[in-house]
């Protein structure tokens, strides 16, 4: 990967705050419920899967719903986080979830608000397994 794709020096506090929010809505430990997901969503928010289907926010909030009362059983890890500005307030995340052996590229655009961070927009793409 280029060097101009590395997150600059002067984000690595931004990034530390966005890493922890991540992976968002995929964190079967944390017990998070629809109230915390409306919490740290935008009412714009919305998601494109990995499937390619697109979701609203009330969409992505039932999932999260479903997944607290049925946790997934399966081992979730991420790598390579990246930061990058777009504004001064919304800064794009970028990293990869391996969910067992299924990895994908996940893209968060987060905002910074006098309330906290709050997400706008979420996708995941599907990597091409290696041969």
């Amino acid at each position: 990967m280029s060097d101009t794709m590395k997150t600059m020096p002067r984000l690595e506090d931004v990034l530390a705050e966005l890493r922890e929010r991540e992976p968002i809505f995929h964190r079967p430990e944390s017990g998070a419920g629809p109230a915390d997901g409306e919490q740290i969503t935008e009412e714009m928010f919305w998601e494109i899967g990995a499937s390619g289907q697109r979701y609203s926010r009330a969409e992505v909030l039932d999932v999260l719903s479903q997944r607290v009362a049925h946790p997934p059983k399966e081992h979730w890890r991420t790598e390579a986080f990246e930061c990058h500005p777009l504004s001064p307030s919304l800064y794009l995340l970028t990293y990869v979830l391996w969910q067992e052996e299924r990895g994908s590229r996940r893209t968060t655009l987060w905002r910074r608000t006098v309330d906290g961070w709050k997400a706008v927009f979420h996708q995941g793409t599907l990597l091409t397994p290696r041969a």
